[in-house]
């Protein structure tokens, strides 16, 4: 996928987070924290299901990134740690504080950059609905947290 600015609003508590040179980040990619270096959420090793992948990246969340980083590039980058966010999602309907993860690929072995799915047990949350969808619709506004910072 590439940059897309996902911020709407909110305070961003930005941080700034070191990158390999092998890693590449989009800006509005969902990144979580390996050992000492920010990695987006398909980076993450396959833990066997959906919840088991959510639930292991929301324990790692670092925030979403606000920067780029190319292959080959080593400059850190600035992530936003908390902030109102505008995430694709699967079509459906949402209330307000309804918890949201990170989505899975169609075949559940991986974690999808930009995309945001409800999950039903905080443990594999990154944040919560924060515009009510009446209707479908396939976007919807989350307030982030990391919960590393």
């Amino acid at each position: 996928m590439s940059d897309k600015m996902r911020w709407r609003y909110g305070d961003t508590n930005p941080v700034v987070a070191a990158v390999d040179s092998a890693t590449v980040i989009e800006i509005g990619d969902l990144v979580y924290q390996d050992v000492d270096d920010a990695k987006p959420a398909s980076s993450q090793a396959d833990q066997g299901s959906e919840t088991a992948n959510q639930e292991s990246f929301a324990d790692k969340f670092l925030g979403v990134a606000m920067q780029r980083s190319r292959a080959g590039d080593t400059s850190p980058i600035r992530l936003a740690t908390t902030g109102v966010f505008e995430f694709d999602c699967p079509s459906g309907t949402a209330e307000l504080g309804d918890l949201m993860g990170v989505d899975g690929n169609a075949a559940g072995t991986a974690l999808l950059n930009q995309q945001v799915a409800k999950v039903s047990a905080s443990e594999h949350a990154i944040g919560r609905v924060a515009r009510r969808l009446a209707s479908a619709a396939t976007s919807v506004l989350i307030d982030v947290r990391s919960t590393v910072m």
